[in-house]
């Protein structure tokens, strides 16, 4: 409904898509504050330079304004990630309206701007593989955004890792689907490190022994003479 109010020149229908280029989010904010948004300065296109240039803007009047919202909801906004188009305009509605917009529960994998919550949603053979979750948590726009060839190997490999991590935790929920067997370690025994009574004896009789040895033990004052020296001279 309050999307609605505003009357939008365009309708939205897909948020992380329809949002990425900051166009609509600009008229959200010029229903607000018409002086200082100007559609004028804003694209409607899609490109990465597009979307870099109104949000580029748009940070210029969040810092003007002091609206508190995280970089990392911007950046996801951008490349279209899973869940942040709602955390930003959950932000947004805050700031405008002075509401609280319902609470959105947020996994921990959401702050690494990746779908991996989403895939734990899926059942175990919908899931991506490790190819298929670095294509689908790197976004061709953040290649393009920063070509620093070693930033983004990182990157990847971050992704891959907590796709790794994923699968091992699934694995150890799961042992009798992933066919694992307990490891001769697993099926061993465990014993309590606790002495013997045959140890515990012969440290008693020790301790005994020692106090008797203790006991016996007598000191003597020695006495030393020393020579005259009077009766030399």
């Amino acid at each position: 409904m309050w999307i609605q109010s505003l009357d939008l020149s365009f309708k939205i229908v897909y948020p992380k898509w329809d949002l990425a280029n900051g166009y609509l989010i600009g008229e959200i904010f010029n229903r607000y504050y018409p002086a200082e948004i100007k559609m004028s300065s804003f694209s409607n296109g899609m490109s990465l330079q597009s979307r870099q240039h109104n949000w580029h803007c748009l940070s210029k009047f969040f810092k003007k304004q002091r609206f508190n919202i995280p970089q990392e909801y911007i950046d996801g906004t951008i490349h279209c990630k899973e869940r942040y188009t709602v955390l930003l305009m959950q932000t947004i509605y805050t700031h405008l309206t002075d509401r609280k917009w319902r609470s959105v529960v947020v996994h921990k994998y959401h702050h690494d701007l990746n779908d991996f919550a989403y895939q734990l949603k899926l059942p175990l053979h919908a899931r991506s593989t490790a190819s298929k979750a670095v294509k689908n948590n790197l976004a061709h726009t953040e290649v393009l955004a920063n070509k620093n060839l070693l930033t983004n190997a990182q990157k990847a490999q971050g992704i891959i890792d907590s796709h790794m991590e994923m699968r091992f935790q699934k694995r150890i929920e799961n042992p009798l689907r992933f066919h694992i067997q307990p490891t001769l370690g697993q099926l061993s025994v465990r014993m309590y490190n606790n002495p013997l009574k045959a140890d515990r004896k012969v440290s008693v009789f020790k301790k005994s022994v020692d106090k008797q040895k203790d006991s016996k033990v007598r000191f003597r004052e020695i006495k030393v003479l020393q020579p005259n020296l009077e009766d030399e001279n």
